[in-house]
């Protein structure tokens, strides 16, 4: 079934998040983004044109409700503890390894006090560690390393339990990082704890705006 007007207008607010911002804090001119979306889906008809504004009308009081939720994310993070680990590394692996010689790493890392964060995907494994453990896995598993990250920075939110509770937390932690032009390398979480891993390079931006409260 075709799209009519105000489903192609939603869909491209929703897939440029600049605009879907600007709109959500009612800085766009209606007129000036009707006609850049009717030039960009093909269809400068002034009754399209009319549509358009109409539903970006329509979407802006949707968002203004999302501006609630958005506040109550806010305030629960403002409640949440953000602990740092420097001098990071991320380890991607072939999942067709000896899993027992896993385990072993895992426990000899785990026995040093070192950090150790495991992460099952379909055809790969990603090990979240501290550099200096990153040589003893390159030796133990060179042939199955895919990818290697050096010089990461690991956040970690700690937030109270209502979190499992609350829609969107981390939706709304991902778009900022998005909005600030930071690159996620791996992201997990375990319960109340959400974890971020980013290049150390970008922790001084991150910090700023992860501030709450």
């Amino acid at each position: 079934m075709a799209q009519t007007t105000a489903d192609m207008t939603c869909d491209y607010i929703k897939q440029h998040p600049d605009i879907k911002s600007c709109l959500k804090k009612g800085l766009i001119n209606y007129s000036s983004l009707a006609r850049m979306i009717s030039k960009e889906i093909g269809t400068e008809k002034k009754t399209s044109k009319e549509a358009i504004l109409v539903s970006a009308r329509r979407l802006r009081e949707k968002l203004r409700q999302e501006e609630n939720k958005d506040q109550m994310i806010s305030e629960l993070l403002a409640k949440s503890e953000m602990e740092i680990k420097n001098k990071i590394c991320v380890i991607v692996l072939d999942k067709h390894i000896d899993i027992d010689k896993l385990d072993e790493l895992e426990d000899s890392i785990r026995a040093r006090s070192g950090a150790f964060y495991f992460i099952e995907g379909s055809e790969n494994y990603s090990i979240i560690t501290q550099d200096k453990y990153g040589d003893e896995i390159d030796k133990r598993f060179h042939a199955k390393i895919i990818k290697r990250h050096d010089d990461l920075v690991m956040i970690n939110f700690k937030s109270p339990k209502e979190i499992e509770k609350t829609t969107g937390v981390i939706s709304y932690l991902s778009s900022l990082f998005s909005e600030n032009e930071v690159n996620i390398i791996e992201m997990f979480s375990c319960w109340t704890d959400t974890f971020f891993v980013i290049s150390s390079s970008d922790f001084n931006k991150a910090v700023e705006f992860l501030k709450f409260g």
